[in-house]
């Protein structure tokens, strides 16, 4: 005799496979039917979206949240397009909109020009005579968005979270990461070669000659991999004490002897600066020795490739095509990206919020945000709930964690004030110029906070968007209105999926605050420790077993790094569970339909698969698992649902088996 769940999965087969189109907002045609949820939820639930959605050329992968994506960013196009072809007022922001687009579009003069728009910078660099030339140097570079050897910027500061404070942070790398420097496997070293290759062709279309190319390519390979060296993990920052250390100026030149900070904000055009997060010390400390061992010409190399580096998509087609080569060995992308879809990217990056308001306006009406406010409102409840009874927390901190969701702030869809863009240049001119004195801007922009009480009513994502974010700084989450579209939202949707999807995204970011990062702030906002010592301990243990259940996974040969992704996956699972909860508590719960032989825990859980299918490159695979925190999609999906008896008892599976966990985790 089949075993029982076998029995029940050939009739969950029978009775829903007939439907070939999405019912309620289910997607019941991107099931296969050939995979045992018992063994693989996810290929189950996704494998044959998986089959008729092949990668395009142009990706690295493709997922239905790109697809999402790229629908909006077709809508917006077409909007700026619009906006390009008519006629505006002297300096307006629309104006500003269609100026941006057709500079990025005249193919013409773009290739006319090459580099030559730059050679005012390169000249600057060119012109250093002696080491302290560079620090001008280097605060110029800033604003233009080439943050080498580091990046300053504003953050609100850890322990008093009413102010914004500088920061300055290691950077400086080609490479999207410092493992690339230095892991030791044969994939590796493929791509330091082909990368120190691609440095040398670069300064070849620069016009060096090989010998000086081949010296250059040298030069900055050395310097980076020191760099690197020096540089911490992307696990060693997730810890914010590790990147927290408020420093005076005097304390400032204690650690970097060889460079003058008080001249380096004067620079800027900040003189009053007088205290900033220095994040990693032993980095500065590094810098400062290269900035003393390390020759002027080596410098000026490495700057006049970092400004290349930053500014070459925005060339003429040799520099695109070129940086395209090394982009296709890191991500595995096999053509470039038309033109109007690379101008458009830009452009989202320079006037987003102008963008988005032109969005907001054509497709999130005010019913839309009336109805995810309900869906967070009863997440909120659940999480409250379940913060009141999750039986290991002691009374203490139970109470500093109600008190922390309580002051919780959460906003949907885009906010309530239009950035302004009126400091803003944008003309027909060179387009290079364009993103240039945009990335000033922004630069400048967040500059400008330093010193001044936090804005809280600011987005850090656009309206456009299809993602989500929580602030552990801010106590508080934000769900734009390009994620608020199917299949992670719809009005038409049922209960069951809209609660599977969104909900549990609603869930995931709200707890957040309470993950292995997040619980380190209090309900201000401020790095602050509200835990007991007891519950610290078993807050640890349940976090240790989400480390260990995610360091078993492999992706294409590679292991996840369950100690980068433990954030992320405690985050999924918590809110996945109050979502589910959230769903349970309905008062119509029981009303709920079954559909096309699925019923309504089943739809939850098909939704929540169905919200991260995907597929993905190897060579993509391999960048996520070394910089993102995030879990592979397929182990969000799998690795999460396999803690909860909810699933196994709403596909009635066996107590054994790939999608069950046996040593189950739960946080919260």
């Amino acid at each position: 005799m089949k075993p029982f769940y076998s029995l029940i999965f050939s009739l969950f087969l029978a009775t829903h496979l007939a439907a070939s189109s999405s019912t309620s907002g289910l997607h019941l045609d991107w099931l296969n039917p050939k995979i045992n949820p018992s063994q693989n939820f996810y290929e189950f639930a996704n494998g044959t979206w998986q089959k008729q959605n092949p990668i395009p050329a142009a990706y690295s992968y493709w997922s239905v949240g790109f697809i999402l994506q790229e629908q909006n960013i077709k809508l917006t196009h077409q909007l700026v397009e619009d906006v390009a072809k008519s006629t505006h007022s002297v300096d307006s922001v629309e104006e500003k909109l269609g100026n941006f687009y057709q500079s990025g579009m005249d193919e013409t003069t773009i290739e006319k020009l090459g580099a030559t728009p730059l050679q005012a910078e390169f000249s600057r660099i060119d012109s250093m005579n002696q080491v302290s030339d560079l620090q001008p140097e280097l605060a110029h570079l800033q604003l233009l968005g080439v943050d080498a050897p580091f990046s300053f910027d504003q953050m609100q500061d850890f322990t008093d979270s009413k102010q914004v404070i500088g920061v300055a942070s290691q950077s400086g790398l080609g490479l999207p990461d410092r493992d690339y420097y230095l892991k030791k496997d044969k994939k590796s070293v493929e791509i330091r070669k082909e990368y120190q290759a691609h440095i040398g062709r670069m300064f070849k279309l620069l016009g060096d000659d090989a010998e000086h190319a081949q010296h250059a390519a040298d030069v900055i390979m050395s310097m980076e991999t020191a760099f690197a060296k020096a540089s911490l993990s992307q696990i060693e920052q997730r810890d914010p004490h590790a990147v927290y250390h408020l420093m005076t100026l005097d304390q400032l030149q204690k650690i970097t002897p060889h460079f003058d900070w008080k001249l380096f904000f004067a620079d800027l055009g900040y003189p009053n600066i007088k205290q900033i997060n220095l994040a990693t010390p032993k980095f500065f400390a590094f810098m400062d020795m290269q900035l003393n061992d390390t020759s002027l010409d080596d410098w000026k190399t490495y700057l006049r490739w970092h400004l290349l580096h930053a500014t070459a998509p925005f060339l003429s087609k040799p520099f695109v095509n070129e940086t395209f080569c090394m982009t296709k060995k890191l991500t595995g992308k096999k053509e470039l990206l038309p033109r109007w879809r690379r101008v458009m990217a830009a452009e989202n990056n320079a006037l987003g919020f102008a963008i988005g308001k032109l969005y907001v306006e054509k497709m999130f009406p005010t019913s839309s945000k009336q109805a995810v406010q309900k869906i967070v409102d009863r997440i909120h409840a659940a999480l409250e709930a379940d913060l009141k009874t999750v039986a290991w927390m002691t009374p203490e901190t139970r109470q500093a964690a109600l008190n922390k969701l309580r002051l919780m702030h959460y906003r949907i869809g885009y906010p309530n004030k239009w950035r302004d863009y009126s400091a803003l240049q944008i003309d027909r001119g060179p387009y290079v110029l364009n993103v240039l004195r945009s990335s000033e801007f922004l630069k400048r922009y967040a500059l400008n906070k330093m010193g001044k009480p936090v804005n809280k009513d600011e987005w850090d994502m656009l309206p456009q968007q299809v993602n989500a974010y929580y602030d552990p700084s801010r106590n508080e989450f934000n769900l734009p209105a390009g994620i608020l579209q199917s299949p992670f939202y719809s009005p038409d949707a049922s209960e069951a999926v809209n609660y599977g999807a969104i909900g549990a995204i609603i869930g995931h970011e709200m707890t957040h605050a309470f993950d292995d990062e997040g619980a380190k702030f209090d309900g201000q906002g401020n790095l602050k420790n509200w835990w007991t010592k007891e519950d610290v301990k078993k807050f640890q243990s349940a976090t240790a077993c989400i480390v260990d259940q995610f360091s078993q996974y492999k992706l294409d040969g590679l292991a996840v790094q369950g100690k980068l992704v433990a954030g992320e996956a405690i985050a999924d699972l918590s809110g996945i569970s109050v979502a589910y909860n959230a769903f349970h508590a309905l008062p119509d719960y029981a009303k709920a339909l079954t559909l096309d032989g699925t019923t309504p825990d089943q739809q939850f859980f098909l939704s929540y698969a169905h919200a991260w299918a995907a597929n993905m490159r190897p060579e993509q695979s391999r960048l996520l698992i070394i910089v993102d925190p995030h879990p592979p999609m397929l182990y969000r999906v799998n690795g999460t649902i396999a803690n909860m008896p909810q699933f196994q008892a709403a596909f009635a599976l066996a107590s054994k088996g790939p999608m069950i966990n046996q040593n189950r985790c739960r946080v919260w």
